[in-house]
């Protein structure tokens, strides 16, 4: 016997041009409860988010679903039939083909947020969150429930500015993601521990007198293996690293030291004067004595 879903608080939104122009819009948020053994999907969704769970269905946003209690089953375009539990979130994709449901004997509880603009198209561009990857385990984040619930608050009240309130927290909500994400690829603390101690003794010694290489061996690690951690952590490879770090030094130095440009040039292992002032001003857009007058003026 089916029964209806216990708890539902549902929005869909309205959106102007000024919400446009702000680079991300809300479409649609809420959170529902579905009773084990009741009918899914709820008929409480307009007709454009309706869906048969055999046939899916194809958005034209993005959408956030995180699943706090129950299970369930999805299954996407990029993505074989999987079953999805509590702590798990989906992310849909516009124009890609989905569809999910909960287990019958367990129901589930979920929060969700619709959204779209050139905020989000601009991380999707760059790899941030791709198709290939809809399902991530994140467990149970407190933070990101309340999150939720505060998009859904703004929404039901829609005073005016409540767009780009929402927004700002779906941006949030996309970075806490992201983080987690991240952080949770290295469960591995031994890997952990090699790649902080790496940064450590880059930090030890911004000259780059230790290469990258010889860092991986003393690590018990191969270079490429080292190399690729390396990156995943910190989104730099180990030789991008060590010259953010010598650009992070010479600023210091430029700053609160008399040490001449020739002299910070060869503590931090340029070949030249000259090469230190090309790279300086390619990553700053301005010569090191510039940088130097500049900062004392202020």
């Amino acid at each position: 016997m089916y029964k209806q879903s216990a708890m539902a608080d549902i929005k869909y939104l309205t959106i102007n041009e000024n919400d446009i122009n702000w680079g991300l819009t809300v479409t649609t948020t809420g959170y529902q409860r579905i009773v084990p053994h009741s009918s899914y999907p709820s008929r409480e969704h307009p007709s454009a988010y309706l869906f048969h769970p055999q046939t899916g269905r194809v958005l034209q946003e993005y959408q956030l679903i995180y699943i706090t209690s129950g299970r369930g089953q999805f299954r996407s375009k990029h993505q074989r039939h999987v079953t999805v539990s509590a702590g798990m979130l989906l992310l849909l994709f516009p124009g890609e083909w989905h569809s999910y449901l909960p287990l019958e004997e367990t129901g589930w509880h979920t929060h969700w947020i619709g959204f779209k603009g050139a905020f989000a198209e601009h991380i999707m561009r760059h790899n941030f969150f791709t198709p290939a990857t809809p399902v991530h385990n994140i467990g149970f984040n407190e933070q990101l429930v309340e999150l939720f619930r505060e998009v859904t608050s703004y929404a039901v009240q829609e005073k005016t500015g409540f767009q780009q309130v929402i927004a700002a927290i779906t941006m949030h909500i996309l970075g806490l993601v992201y983080y987690t994400i991240r952080n949770n690829a290295f469960a591995d603390k031994d890997i952990v521990m090699k790649i902080e101690k790496a940064r450590m003794m880059m930090r030890e010694d911004p000259g780059g007198d230790v290469t990258p290489e010889a860092l991986a061996q003393s690590l018990n690690m191969s270079y490429s293996w080292f190399r690729r951690m390396f990156r995943q952590y910190t989104g730099l490879a180990p030789a991008q690293y060590q010259q953010q770090l010598k650009l992070q030094k010479a600023r210091e130095w430029l700053i609160s030291t008399d040490k001449t440009i020739k002299e910070i040039a060869y503590v931090l292992n340029f070949e030249s004067a000259n090469y230190f002032n090309a790279f300086f001003k390619q990553k700053t857009g301005m010569t090191p004595v510039a940088f130097r007058k500049a900062s004392r003026t202020r």
